[in-house]
């Protein structure tokens, strides 16, 4: 039996979060130079978006590119860029003919132009769509993120506009890149690692962690299934005891 037969549809992690790691570790095994991973990492991207639009998700965020990642060979961030143009060129009729709305965060002013422009593009032609929010985490950094959060407060306050009484959690996160979305309940790290690699530490505060050793390349929608699956089966008491939870 399929996992997705097993997964109970009103259960769903409204919010799952990706990082998709493993893409040079794979090609490294090929023989292969890490932008072959890079490649076949796109696959992988696909089958897992149509696999959450089939189940009704509502929203899937990746670490796309971290903003530690710009410190990598320019040869590798090059291709990476490049790559990004590429696919989503040749992905976005298939976004909008499976309703999803694209969306970015992170530091967007430090891609490159091209980059930059195609991306926005992209943002802009899916606007209106209504179902699956795909939100690529590019130039990443949730310790920037929470800095500017804080930066973002600090001048309302500085302005008269803001008491420093007045700033609660709430309005911490209404500063936050993911402003209006609701945190994730699912975290899902791909490549047998164990970190969180500074991505979304705020908002993952709740989530439920689950680790596989597949490298991103082989991690397909069934995979996917897998994770939620794993979900369904824990308890989620928010610093409840079992009995009150039940």
């Amino acid at each position: 039996m399929s996992y997705k037969d097993q997964i109970d549809l009103q259960k769903l992690p409204r919010h799952i979060a990706v990082i998709m790691d493993g893409n040079g570790r794979w090609a490294k095994g090929k023989g292969k130079l890490r932008v072959f991973g890079h490649h076949n990492g796109v696959l992988s991207v696909r089958d897992v978006v149509e696999g959450a639009g089939e189940l009704g998700v509502e929203y899937l965020t990746l670490y796309t590119f971290s903003s530690e990642n710009w410190n990598r060979p320019s040869f590798e961030v090059n291709a990476i860029m490049e790559l990004l143009i590429s696919t989503i060129n040749k992905e976005i009729n298939k976004l909008m003919q499976n309703n999803v709305r694209l969306n970015a965060i992170g530091d967007m002013q430090q891609l490159p132009g091209k980059c930059f422009r195609e991306l926005n593009n992209a943002i802009i032609k899916t606007s209106t769509n209504t179902g699956l929010v795909l939100t690529l985490a590019l130039s990443y950094s949730s310790r920037r993120e929470m800095v500017h959060a804080a930066k973002e407060l600090a001048t309302k306050v500085q302005s008269g506009e803001l008491q420093p009484e007045d700033i609660d959690e709430q309005m911490f996160e209404d500063n936050l890149y993911t402003h209006g979305m609701p945190n994730p309940e699912l975290l899902i790290r791909t490549s047998g690692e164990y970190r969180i690699s500074n991505y979304l530490l705020w908002q993952i505060a709740y989530a439920e962690l689950y680790f596989t050793d597949k490298l991103w390349p082989d991690f397909r929608r069934e995979d996917l299934f897998e994770a939620i699956l794993d979900y369904q089966k824990r308890e989620r008491r928010f610093g409840l005891t079992s009995e009150q939870v039940n």
